[in-house]
């Protein structure tokens, strides 16, 4: 094959033919009119394509895929599983078990819809990247959106992420230690922490070369989690309803609370939350106030689609079919982990859950060791979640910038390096830009679990195997139109808190 022919066998609207699961088979030639113009003599597509001595160019993207299935699955649930399963209890609150569980599931399926409709695009062109799918689908500009989308939402997962770590970490060493919260000790100082856990644990991790290696990390994380759910649903059977609240002006005489007594006085420095019963039924369907600002909390709720592209080119073996498998796996783990976390939190404090569940737990008795555990167990598997939301950024910065040239050490540390000294500064310094990050996300996160798949689809399958009025492309669309009516809840969302000053988000990882 001639290379300015190889050159076309890949075509920006798709019309080539469907390889099926095996993307090691040679593609056809075919010729259009409509291709692109690549003003760098096709280098996007060699990326991709054997050269004319039946060699590929070697890219920053080319190894072989080693990562098996289990640690795949560990992987892409760890890049699932967010901060946000803390305020699922709260989401279950306003909107009843039975609505909570039927958006759930629906927020689940059409997430595995969504990765279904990037891994058949990726099949189609033989690409396992988001951003040159991108630019099949609409040449450098879609290229360039999808990169920015990535490189914007994860650097706010991955801000949100260690302002959790620097907020919450120094308050747990507090209790552990029962330091004087006034004192000026550096292992008290939020900065001092943030930046030690990014220089001691993110960044050796980030510094690997291939994402497969996390999946040890991974799997660690996500038993921090499982310990987090099993005390959850621990705590159901020891926390009474209507539970006892701490004083706030209880001495250390009164730090051990009983929790299981069951009187309706003012004793031992402890006050009842609520004396009414009425408060202590669940509810099945509840519809109030705040059941609006749920809808773009689950809808982003299985975020990972940035990461499953370069799952996929790890993958050992890689077919579309295995790394659907790995994807519905995933998020049928994460799925059942959200549901009964957020059943046995609500099913705790009922209407009195706030959006932090483990808040909600301080206010029996901010001194419980097992809680004060979970909150490291917490804090652990956020800090483990960091460096798998950085790989997909680097690559697609990479992508942006360097898209023809090798892998190279120095270029993957420094990337590595520049995005977390700009994500400490950023903490440290802006904590308030979190604020513009929700904006962000609330913009970048429908486009890549939405939007993107559902656009890229529709322009990559040839119409001459699904046309416009198909089925499949039918549904493509209407996912995509989804996709627009999420960002525009969620934007408005936020628009009011912050006219409102209601303080609620509107949604996030």
């Amino acid at each position: 094959m001639e290379p300015a022919q190889s050159e076309m066998n890949i075509l920006s609207n798709g019309k080539n033919h469907d390889l099926g699961d095996d993307m090691s088979v040679p593609m056809k030639t075919l010729l259009e009119e409509d291709q692109f113009d690549d003003p760098d003599g096709g280098l996007e597509n060699e990326e991709f394509l054997p050269s004319a001595d039946g060699k590929k160019p070697i890219r920053f993207t080319d190894f072989e895929g080693k990562t098996s299935f289990g640690m795949s699955v560990f992987n892409l649930g760890n890049a699932i599983m967010g901060s946000g399963i803390l305020g699922l209890a709260y989401a279950m609150a306003n909107t009843g078990i039975l609505l909570f569980l039927f958006l759930l599931t629906a927020v689940a399926a059409l997430s595995s819809y969504s990765i279904h409709l990037l891994l058949k695009s990726s099949g189609i062109v033989g690409i396992r990247a988001y951003e040159q799918l991108g630019y099949r689908a609409f040449g450098t500009p879609g290229k360039m959106a999808a990169g920015i989308a990535i490189t914007l939402q994860n650097i706010g997962a991955m801000s949100s992420y260690l302002y959790i770590v620097k907020s919450e970490l120094p308050l747990v060493i507090q209790a552990f230690l029962k330091a004087d919260p006034n004192s000026d000790l550096w292992y008290l100082n939020g900065n001092y922490l943030v930046i030690m856990v990014s220089a001691s644990i993110i960044l050796p991790l980030a510094l690997m070369k291939q994402l497969g290696y996390l999946g040890y990390t991974s799997g660690f994380s996500l038993s921090c989690m499982v310990f987090f759910l099993s005390a959850v649903i621990y705590k159901k059977f020891q926390i009474p309803c209507p539970f006892e609240e701490f004083s706030a002006n209880s001495t250390a005489a009164h730090l051990s609370v009983n929790v299981s007594s069951h009187g309706h006085e003012y004793t031992n420095g402890v006050v009842h939350a609520d004396d009414d019963d009425s408060h202590c039924s669940p509810r099945m369907f509840t519809i109030n106030s705040q059941t609006a600002y749920t809808i773009p909390i689950l809808a982003f709720a299985f975020v990972c689609h940035p990461e499953v592209l370069p799952i996929y080119t790890e993958l050992r073996n890689p077919t579309k079919k295995k790394m659907q498998k790995v994807s519905n796996i995933s998020i049928f783990v994460m799925y059942s982990m959200y549901f009964l976390a957020a059943l046995f939190g609500y099913l705790t404090f009922y209407d009195k859950v706030e959006p932090e569940l483990l808040h909600t737990y301080s206010r029996i008795d901010p001194y419980d060791t097992l809680i004060l555990c979970v909150r490291v167990a917490v804090l652990t598997a956020v800090t483990l979640t960091v460096p798998i939301v950085l790989f997909p950024v680097r690559r697609a910065i990479q992508h942006m910038l360097f898209p023809t040239k090798a892998f190279n050490w120095l270029r993957h540390i420094a990337i590595a390096l520049i995005l977390l000294t700009l994500i400490n500064m950023l903490v440290i310094f802006a904590p308030n830009i979190l604020g513009i990050f929700g904006i962000i996300g609330a913009t970048s996160a429908p486009c890549l679990i939405f939007i993107f798949p559902a656009v890229f689809y529709i322009r990559i399958v040839p119409k001459d195997d699904e046309p416009m009025n198909s089925v499949p492309k039918i549904l493509a669309v209407c996912f995509a139109a989804l996709g627009v009516s999420f960002m525009v809840m969620s934007l408005s969302f936020i628009f009011i808190d912050w006219t409102t000053g209601s303080g609620h988000a509107a949604g996030g990882h």
